[in-house]
């Protein structure tokens, strides 16, 4: 096996008990080679209720503090709905490193986890 299928295998393990509900919805995270992505996600509903992405941070930055600025950037678009406690979903990833400096952020811009 290799490093991405055993990241597919945590991941529907980590999905099998973590569930967004539209007051708490679940903030996954996809990180590729070059950007962060992520999403508040309603599972009962089926919707995607905010997302962001380093691709709308238009700076010249390393990669943890563009990972910062999307954690902020989320925090922001879920408080303008109303949603403040979320379940994170690190999508099989260790938390470290790019992982952690979202997290992170999301915390201080006020989200709870």
């Amino acid at each position: 096996m290799n490093k991405q299928s055993l990241r597919q295998l945590r991941h529907r393990r980590v999905r099998a008990r973590v569930i967004g509900k539209h007051d708490k919805p679940r903030l996954n995270v996809f990180r590729s080679l070059n950007h962060i992505y992520v999403q508040l996600i309603d599972d009962e509903a089926g919707k995607t209720l905010a997302a962001a992405s380093s691709k709308e941070i238009k700076t010249k930055a390393k990669k943890l503090d563009l990972a910062a600025g999307v954690g902020k950037l989320v925090a922001e678009r879920a408080l303008k709905l109303g949603i403040k406690k979320v379940v994170f979903d690190r999508g099989g990833y260790q938390y470290h490193g790019r992982i952690k400096q979202l997290a992170d952020a999301a915390r201080v811009a006020g989200l709870e986890f």
